[in-house]
């Protein structure tokens, strides 16, 4: 029978980010910035909810005992979401640039790792939104032929970096037409 032992911080090596241990070795993470983006992003989804809640517990019960349940429980959920969701979600999200193609992989619920060979891009974006603006962030939209899953998007890029990975997915584009 084997002995388990406890990994300490002086084991680990001086590289080691536990933050982004949920990537694949030799993928490059999205900006730290994106968390926020993220956190926006479910702010927005989550507020009207809460206001909803609200608007339920203040009017329609009214007269019940447990007024203003609805509301903590959806405001708990709400507040909850914000912060372990969009943490969660950017830790998992990487992507590599290789000689060939562009992988990214995503998912902290479901995981996805899509592989797009240049010879199949048709074109490709740099979208910034918004909130992606108001955080400082990026996507690189990559446009492919096919119909299924023919738009990959990888977000949460710095503006500098989306625009480099797009001059440099259009320069290998050039040389397989020439």
């Amino acid at each position: 029978m084997t002995e388990a032992t406890l990994q300490t911080d002086s084991d680990l090596p001086a590289s080691f980010d536990p933050d982004r241990a949920a990537l694949p070795e030799g993928m490059s993470p999205v900006e730290t910035a994106h968390k926020w983006g993220l956190r926006l992003r479910m702010g927005g989804l989550w507020l009207p909810l809460l206001v909803g809640a609200l608007v339920i517990d203040n009017f329609l019960l009214e007269n019940a005992p447990f007024r203003g349940a609805l509301s903590g429980i959806v405001a708990v959920l709400a507040i909850a979401a914000v912060i372990v969701g969009p943490q969660r979600i950017w830790r998992r999200l990487g992507y590599a640039l290789g000689e060939k193609s562009l992988r990214i992989v995503r998912g902290w619920l479901f995981h996805v790792d899509t592989v797009v060979p240049f010879v199949r891009v048709q074109h490709i974006d740099v979208a910034r939104g918004p909130v992606d603006k108001l955080v400082g962030t990026a996507s690189l939209i990559v446009h492919t032929a096919g119909t299924h899953n023919s738009v990959v998007t990888l977000p949460g890029l710095a503006p500098e970096r989306a625009k480099e990975l797009r001059d440099t997915i259009r320069a290998q584009i050039k040389t397989d037409w020439q």
